[in-house]
């Protein structure tokens, strides 16, 4: 009864998408601090900061890659450079271009900036040149030479009526350059590397730059000397300076004097006094270890950092695209966007009510995304690429191996979503390439290496205490088997639902059934012609499942090892493969990008899914079974939903309002209200029920003046429908009657002009005047075979009279001259009732 009430799956669609947003370059964030600007290749993306979705997409029209890009000081103009050498102005709030014109630089434009009354722009190029633009009156004010190299850094004074802007290039030194006169009046020099950015205190008269060469300089703009050099200890990407308004002692800010915050490459912040220069705070790394020195941190360093007084914020960029947004007062972590994933290698549901997702990319780093807001949570620990993982079946624990030779045991805290590594597991030889829990109880992980062996390790009861009551270290795992399980490497590794078997496939073209008490082999699956990807138990049945490099899904019976079905539909190898519909279907996934739906009774692929453009790595479906999460080398993960009941509903509805609208066309019909039934015959799209509409009218007394008052009073969207209609119906000589009926009242009643303004009226006459001169021909030939007919009925005719007058003389003259004895009275009479 139960096997009955299961009702088979028939679509998946997209739910929502996590894709790449950000590929490196500026990040700029507008002045209420609402929404984030990432150059991602050929376009500018827009984010909404608060949901973490794309919003809008600047894209340029030729394709070119963006170089840089500028928002004005008011929000409201939104300029970027091409390789091309254009600028382009942007409305960016309607994604309208507004203008577009030659930058006039030789080279890309590298930097750019506003003055604040958003009038002036300053492009500085990689052919050593600077101008400026005014963008009101739309001409370049001023051409500055004299730098050297690429000018990547130009910044205005804060204070308009000075007229005055800041560049640097590649020569490490400050350029101040006076507006009025156009020329360079100062080079401030004491960096030994480039200069990164420029800041500017309140009163407009100290300039604080940051560089490479791991020091900060404050500048007197007054006497244009170097007042205090600070060194920092890091090369320096970003430096911005704190407002002097806000509450800053829980950053050990104690006094007026102006602090200052840099960002570099130890992916810290540090906050300094800077008359002093003492540094007042470091910021702890979330995620580092005791053994873990700042040096070791070269993946977390920071590229950018702005300050949103709006929103007393504080957003960092780091060298691996993630976007961090800080609490200014506090510096505690608020929120994390991934800007690019790089290859995703595997992915899973987490939660104990799936409301996260965690994945694991190109990268040392896992990320934990949380569905409704995608703000991610980066699990720093394995320190080389994690290449799998697995999840248990309560969803607040996972597992994760890397080639790092290590797997590791991370929890999340049910309160806070908080993830932390709880234990870690070294023994392998190669890499760890796959990983698999226990799904009854937390009990065990099985994993299998590059060195071709089976671990087993066991948990302690220890691991299920909450986080924070756990020791700071992560718990160290021993593992209690290792068996070598095959000849070359173990791709896929699987608990059985009782967690009595283990099921492994390896790309020796093999799976293979082990004991999970003593890993004992009990058989041995073979029937694949290449390298296996997947295995998979299903849930309820003695049946594994397994996918290849062959192209083919294959399923299993444990008690015989015998191959019950051969799925074949991928045109790639099949990565990974589930059961979904309690063990009724199959979900899997290729090579192709491409996702496939397999009822396993009929052995019919229901549906095939096209969302990746790669190979899909990760498939998982959530506890419900009704979302299903994906992840490809295309750097996207996209959630699937289940519409197969939604689709259901949908086509029932669909039908019913077919069925009322067919009795409401009959009785329409019966009523005579042939205005409403032509109408509504239109709306239900059905060009056989318009032509029984109309032949009704045509079947009226004065069906032909009735037709042309009825066609005349729909609409002309109406009158479009119709006429594509009769296109179909000119085609068949039944119908091309009334076909022609209806465009000989169109071409009578409207004026050309007009009709040349309907939709698809080109196609219409595409379509009707070969067929129109077809049964023209015909009615001529017709026409010519009648006249031929009514030329033979008149010969007939005037034959059959000169028959009958010569048949009459005959019988005349036969009385006349009879030799039988007939009295003339008989004669008479034969006279008489002759025929005339």
């Amino acid at each position: 009864m139960a096997a009955t009430a299961i009702r088979l799956k028939t679509n998946y669609t997209v739910s929502s998408k996590i894709e790449p947003f950000y590929k490196g370059g500026k990040v700029q964030i507008n002045k209420d601090g609402m929404y984030m600007f990432c150059t991602c290749g050929a376009k500018i993306n827009i984010i909404d900061i608060g949901t973490g979705k794309v919003t809008k997409s600047i894209e340029q029209e030729d394709q070119e890659d963006i170089t840089c890009f500028i928002v004005s000081p008011d929000d409201e103009i939104l300029v970027t450079s091409s390789r091309a050498l254009l600028l382009k102005q942007w409305d960016w709030k309607e994604n309208v271009c507004t203008r577009t014109w030659k930058a006039i630089h030789d080279n890309p434009v590298a930097s750019m900036a506003f003055d604040s009354t958003s009038t002036l722009l300053a492009t500085g190029g990689c052919d050593s040149t600077i101008k400026i633009w005014d963008v009101i009156k739309q001409y370049c004010t001023h051409n500055l030479k004299g730098s050297c190299g690429v000018v990547h850094l130009v910044e205005f004074h804060p204070d308009i009526s000075r007229l005055q802007l800041f560049s640097s290039s590649m020569d490490y030194k400050i350029r101040l350059w006076d507006l009025n006169s156009s020329s360079c009046v100062k080079v401030l020099d004491s960096h030994y590397s480039a200069v990164t950015s420029l800041t500017f205190t309140s009163d407009g008269n100290t300039l604080v730059s940051s560089g490479r060469d791991k020091v900060c300089i404050m500048w007197d703009l007054t006497t244009y000397e170097s007042q205090r050099t600070i060194p920092v200890y890091e090369a320096v990407e970003a430096v911005t300076l704190l407002p002097e308004d806000g509450d800053f002692t829980a950053l050990g800010v104690t006094n007026k004097n102006p602090h200052f915050i840099t960002a570099g490459s130890k992916g810290i912040l540090r906050i300094w006094e800077a008359h002093s220069g003492r540094c007042v705070y470091s910021q702890c790394l979330p995620g580092r270890s005791k053994n873990e020195t700042e040096d070791n941190v070269g993946e977390r360093s920071l590229t950018h950092c702005m300050l949103v007084p709006a929103t007393q914020k504080l957003t960092t960029v780091t060298a691996e695209h993630n976007i961090l947004t800080y609490d200014l007062c506090t510096l505690k972590l608020e929120h994390q966007f991934v800007g690019y994933n790089d290859e995703v290698l595997d992915v899973k549901f987490l939660g104990p009510s799936d409301t996260h997702i965690v994945v694991a990319t190109n990268s040392p780093q896992l990320k934990v995304f949380e569905l409704a807001t995608l703000n991610c949570q980066i699990l720093y620990g394995h320190t080389e690429t994690v290449l799998a993982l697995d999840v248990f079946m309560k969803g607040t624990k996972f597992a994760s191996c890397s080639k790092d030779k290590t797997i590791r045991i991370w929890k999340m805290n049910k309160v806070t979503g908080e993830v932390n590594c709880v234990a870690q597991g070294v023994g392998h030889a190669h890499g760890v390439g796959i990983v698999a829990c226990s799904r009854l109880k937390e009990r065990f992980i099985v994993s299998g290496s590059q060195d071709c062996t089976l671990k087993l390790w066991t948990l302690s009861k220890s691991l299920g205490v909450d986080i924070s009551e756990q020791a700071a270290e992560p718990e160290i795992l021993r593992a209690d088997l290792t068996e070598k399980v095959h000849d070359k490497d173990i791709n896929s590794v699987v608990v059985s639902p009782n967690d009595k078997l283990v099921a492994t496939g390896s790309q020796d073209r093999t799976a293979k059934l082990w004991s999970a008490s003593d890993f004992s082999l009990l058989g041995v699956f073979r029937g694949h012609k290449r390298g296996l990807w997947s295995v998979q138990f299903s849930p309820m049945d003695q049946i594994l499942a397994t996918s290849s490099a062959d192209g083919t899904v294959k399923l299993w019976g444990l008690q015989d090892f015998s191959c019950l079905k051969t799925f074949e539909g991928h045109d790639a190898s099949v990565i990974k493969t589930i059961f979904v519909s309690r063990g009724t279907q199959l979900l899997s996934s290729g090579s192709d990008g491409l996702l496939k739906l397999w009822t396993i009774k009929t052995n019919e692929c229901v549906k095939t899914l096209d969302g990746h453009q790669d190979k899909v790595w990760g498939l998982h479906c959530n506890k419900n079974d009704d979302f299903v999460v994906t992840g490809a080398a295309d750097s996207c993960i996209i959630i699937w939903k289940d519409v197969t009941e939604t689709e259901l509903a949908e086509e029932q509805a669909k039908q019913e309002e077919q069925i009322l609208k067919q009795q409401e066309l009959s009785n329409l019909l019966h009523e005579k209200k042939y205005v409403k039934a032509l109408g509504l015959a239109i709306s239900l799209d059905q060009p056989q029920t318009v032509l029984q509409v109309i032949k009704a009218i045509l079947g009226e007394p004065n069906g032909q003046e009735m037709l042309e008052s009825t066609i005349l009073r729909l609409r002309q969207d109406q009158k479009e429908s119709v006429l594509k209609f009769c296109i179909v119906w000119n085609t068949n000589s039944r119908n091309c009657h009334e076909a022609q009926s209806i465009v000989q009242i169109l071409l009578r009643n409207i004026p050309p002009e007009q009709l040349l303004q309907y939709d698809g009226i080109k196609a219409a006459l595409e379509g009707l005047i070969p067929y129109t001169e077809r049964h023209f021909k015909r009615i001529g030939r017709l026409f010519q075979a009648s006249m031929f007919l009514d030329y033979m009925w008149q010969n007939m005719r005037l034959t059959e009279k000169s028959s009958d007058s010569d048949t009459q003389a005959e019988e005349m003259e036969i009385v006349s001259f009879s030799p039988t004895d007939k009295s003339v009275d008989g004669a008479k009479k034969a006279v008489t009732t002759a025929p005339a």
